[in-house]
C-alpha cells in the first residue's frame, strides 16, 4: 500500500485489500496466543472524536495499546478548545506536534480530508457526517471474507435501512465493487442510495436492485442492517416516520437462504431483534471485534512498520 492517510474507501485497490485482509488475519491468529504485539512502542496515536462513538474509538485505542503504542485523545467538542472558538486547523496543528498519527471523527462531511491537507502526520477518517467510514468498511469486508469467502465466491449482499445517510454503506460498496457481487438496497423511497454512488456502481457494471420490500433479503448471502439515524434528520417528525421501517428477526432469518449472515455496524435499536443474537446467522458481535484486527493492520501499514 502506498497510502499516507485513509480518507475514503474508494482509494483502495484490490491489491491493497488483499494485503490488509491477510495482515488482519495474521494479527487475529497471533493475538490468540499473545496479549500484545509490541511493534509501535515508540509511537503515539491521537484520537479526535467530535461526534459520539463507542466501538470505533475504543477499537482504535485498543489496537494501539495491543501494538505497544500510546494514545492521547479528546472526546466531544465541549471537551476541546473548539468549544472556546479555536479553529479545527489550530487544533490539528497541536495534534501534529503531539502525536505520530491521528484518527478523527467529525460531524461535517469532508473534515478528515481537510485534516489530511492541514498536517503532515497520517490521518484516518473515523467517520465524517453522512459521508464515509472507511475503516468500518474494511472490518465489514474482513467479516464477509471470514464467513463467506468473498475473495473466491460470488456473493449477493443486501443493505437494509438508511441507505441515504448510511456512511458505512457508502464506504462498503466501494470495496465490494472489487469483488464478484450483486447488491440489493432495501429502504424507503426517501432513504434510497445517493445518485453519485448509483453512478459509481453503474460505471463498474455492478448489478443492483433497489426496493422497499424486506422480502428481497431472502435470497441473499449477506444482510447488512443499519439503523435509521435520528441525528441525520433536521425534522424529528421525518425520523419518526421511518425509524421502524424494517425489523430483522428470527422469523425472517429462518425464511432466508441457508448460510445467510446478518451484519450490523452497531449501535442497534429495534432493527435487529435480540431473538437472533444466538442464531448462527448473527455475526455482528464478531464483526465489532474484527475492528481491532483491521485497525491494528492499518496502523502498522500507515506507520510503515513491518510485521
Amino acid at each position: 500500500m502506498q497510502h499516507r492517510s485513509v480518507l475514503s474507501a474508494g482509494q483502495f485497490t484490490r491489491h491493497d485489500l488483499d494485503h490488509l485482509l491477510a495482515l488482519s488475519a495474521k494479527l487475529e491468529r497471533d493475538l490468540k496466543t499473545r496479549r500484545m504485539i509490541p511493534l509501535l512502542d515508540e509511537y503515539i496515536l491521537a484520537t479526535l472524536f467530535f461526534e459520539p462513538s463507542t466501538r470505533t474509538r475504543l477499537s482504535f485505542e485498543s489496537a494501539m495499546h495491543r501494538l505497544g503504542g500510546r494514545v492521547i485523545s479528546t472526546v466531544g467538542v465541549q471537551f476541546s478548545s473548539l468549544a472556546k472558538g479555536e479553529t479545527l486547523f489550530d487544533t490539528l496543528k497541536m495534534v501534529e506536534a503531539y502525536s505520530d498519527i491521528c484518527a478523527i471523527r467529525h460531524p461535517v462531511e469532508g473534515a478528515s480530508r481537510i485534516a489530511a491537507q492541514s498536517i503532515a502526520i497520517p490521518v484516518i477518517n473515523a467517520g465524517d457526517g453522512a459521508g464515509e467510514h472507511p475503516t468500518q468498511a474494511l472490518l465489514d469486508l474482513y467479516t464477509i471474507e471470514k464467513h463467506k469467502q468473498i475473495s473466491s465466491r460470488k456473493q449477493r449482499v443486501a443493505f437494509i435501512g438508511d441507505i441515504k445517510y448510511g456512511r458505512t454503506i457508502h464506504s462498503l460498496i466501494q470495496l465490494l465493487w472489487h469483488y464478484d457481487t450483486e447488491l440489493v438496497f432495501i429502504s424507503p423511497e426517501e432513504l434510497r442510495l445517493p445518485q453519485k454512488y448509483r453512478e459509481m456502481l453503474s460505471r463498474r457494471d455492478i448489478p443492483i436492485l433497489e426496493t422497499d420490500r424486506i422480502a428481497a433479503v431472502q435470497d441473499c448471502d449477506v444482510a447488512y442492517v443499519t439503523r435509521i439515524q435520528e441525528e441525520r434528520f433536521a425534522d424529528h417528525r421525518e425520523y419518526e416516520k421511518f425509524r421502524d421501517s424494517y425489523i430483522v428477526d428470527r422469523e425472517l432469518v429462518e425464511c432466508c437462504k441457508p448460510g445467510l449472515i446478518v451484519m450490523h455496524p452497531l449501535p442497534r435499536l429495534t432493527e435487529v431483534s435480540t431473538d437472533i443474537d444466538n442464531h448462527p446467522a448473527a455475526v455482528y458481535f464478531d464483526q465489532a471485534q474484527n475492528g481491532l484486527y483491521v485497525r491494528m493492520a492499518l496502523l502498522l501499514v500507515l506507520l510503515e512498520v513491518e510485521y
